[in-house]
């Protein structure tokens, strides 16, 4: 698989938001502006808990 979309809670405002879990660039909070993840060249770093792996069939 490519990869996946994840569903992130962010660690200040409790928002969760639907991210590609391979980003290509800084994905922040839309609420608090919070950075969710940080890319690496493959797996991003997630910053929060993810609460759910959507999957793409």
């Amino acid at each position: 698989m490519a990869g996946s979309f994840i569903t992130v809670a962010c660690p200040d405002c409790e928002n969760e938001q639907t991210i590609f879990e391979k980003a290509a660039s800084e994905v922040a909070c839309a609420v608090c502006g919070h950075t969710l993840a940080t890319p690496t060249g493959g797996k991003a770093i997630i910053e929060g808990e993810v609460t759910d792996v959507v999957e793409a069939r």
